[in-house]
């Protein structure tokens, strides 16, 4: 059972993407081991591509390829489970592309660690769908709740799958279950997942093309740029159009609908880090905490979010970074300069090959006319 503490507070600690591979960077657990140790939070939870399952490094087929995804995930887990500290997890687009199923790393590998919390709804398939109630002090009533909702991976003929009306049904049900057992009164709720929804756009502001810091949009927002709205806050980041599927099954309306929700916060653009708000729900993005895998430098890092059972519809939140937490020095700077200039997407790249392409064509002639002239 989750609970505030004796002083009526509990934090909780979003760590997202750290995407790692058998060979850790030893960066990520730089970063993980000195968040967790700051924060000391009651609660982590990974909101997905824990791991890089779309790469090679991970061998082998069935038990013997889960034993070694299972390793490395107990080797990015150790800074969690050492503190004692309770963890959820739900799943991104790439963690069941490495060959074990969500339901099975769920069941098989994440559960089997002591400290893991949440059971997979049963109305849905696979793992990482769950809601997480905390309860007060004493145990008596439930004060908060969270939804772990797995966001589903890509989708066939590109793009990413869209959050699926049976998890939608389900979240109504678990949130109108909760509203009767709380005397009619809607439970405060923060939802997690990795995919962002197609609303995170509505709290950006639509620029001029050159507008200075603009961000190109592809696929549904295509040829559109975008900065962060005016309900974004200081310090907030926006390096990456926010990839979100290009089906809108209707999540978003149905987290609105009753007031329980206050946030929706997920990963998945490793370098935005924002947080803006839509209709009385807030829409926030966290960076990336994974140095295998591209993202914003010395600025990985984590969010943090801060309860009250006294005051429970508010909420407080803020990032920590690496260059903060470790310092500026990386184990394999080069590596992280070219992850930093990385193409955030297969959009983003076919105009970068492009010109790499003109580029190349443009000297293979200069070749050719310097050999046939000189």
């Amino acid at each position: 059972m989750l609970k505030f503490n004796a002083q009526n507070k509990f934090k909780i600690m979003q760590i997202t993407d750290i995407q790692e591979v058998p060979n850790i960077s030893p960066d990520t657990l730089s970063l993980l081991n000195a968040a967790v140790e700051v924060e000391r939070p009651d609660l982590v939870v990974l909101t997905g591509d824990q791991i890089k399952g779309y790469g090679i490094t991970y061998k082998g087929k069935g038990k013997e390829l889960e034993k070694h995804v299972a390793a490395t995930i107990e080797t990015f887990l150790r800074p969690i489970i050492d503190r004692g500290i309770p963890f959820a997890v739900t799943f991104g687009n790439h963690d069941r592309q490495v060959g074990v199923s969500n339901h099975d790393q769920f069941e098989d590998i994440y559960k089997s660690f002591p400290g893991c919390v949440g059971e997979q709804a049963k109305e849905i398939d696979g793992g990482g769908t769950f809601a997480l109630p905390i309860y007060s002090a004493d145990g008596e009533k439930i004060v908060f709740n969270l939804y772990l909702i797995d966001s589903g991976t890509d989708k066939k003929g590109g793009g990413y799958e869209a959050v699926t009306k049976e998890q939608i049904e389900w979240y109504k049900k678990t949130r109108d279950a909760l509203i009767a057992q709380n005397g009619g009164k809607p439970v405060p709720s923060l939802v997690f997942q990795h995919i962002p929804l197609q609303e995170h756009y509505h709290v950006l502001k639509q620029v001029k093309k050159g507008t200075k810091g603009a961000i190109r949009a592809y696929r549904i927002h295509k040829n559109e740029y975008y900065v962060l709205g005016d309900t974004c806050r200081s310090g907030d980041v926006l390096l990456e159009p926010p990839s979100i599927p290009d089906e809108n099954t209707g999540e978003f309306d149905a987290l609105a609908e009753k007031g329980d929700v206050l946030g929706v916060f997920v990963g998945h653009d490793h370098k935005n880090s924002f947080v803006g708000r839509y209709r009385n729900v807030d829409l926030g993005f966290t960076q990336s905490a994974g140095f295998n895998e591209y993202g914003n430098g010395i600025h990985r890092g984590v969010r943090v979010f801060e309860l009250d059972a006294e005051n429970p519809n508010t909420y407080a939140t803020h990032t920590l970074e690496f260059k903060d937490l470790v310092g500026t020095k990386l184990h394999k700077p080069l590596k992280d300069f070219i992850f930093r200039h990385f193409p955030t997407c297969v959009d983003a790249a076919i105009p970068m090959i492009g010109k790499a392409l003109a580029v190349l064509a443009a000297i293979i002639i200069l070749i050719v006319l310097l050999i046939k002239f000189l």
